[in-house]
């Protein structure tokens, strides 16, 4: 897991439940993606909601899931918050 700490104290990170960041202060969540099938079956991974774009399509579910991570990291998680 990788965590993008502002000078201010803001933490950005792409959700996973292997910390517990309820311990260290506020928490927000706020979706960053909708992973779904269209009518044919194929996945598809909207990052619309960080502004990004539709990803796809692929054959199964992880592969939409995993595209979607690799998208995230890239291209939320790493610009600077302040």
């Amino acid at each position: 897991m990788q965590l993008l700490i502002s000078p201010g104290g803001t933490i950005r990170y792409v959700y996973a439940e292997s910390i517990d960041l309820t311990h260290i202060g506020h928490v927000s969540i706020s979706r960053g993606s909708h992973v779904e099938p269209d009518q044919d079956g194929r996945w598809f991974a909207d990052l619309a909601p960080v502004g990004g774009p539709r990803l796809g399509p692929f054959a199964r579910r992880s592969d939409a899931l995993n595209a979607e991570s690799e998208w995230l990291h890239k291209h939320w998680l790493l610009p600077p918050l302040d």
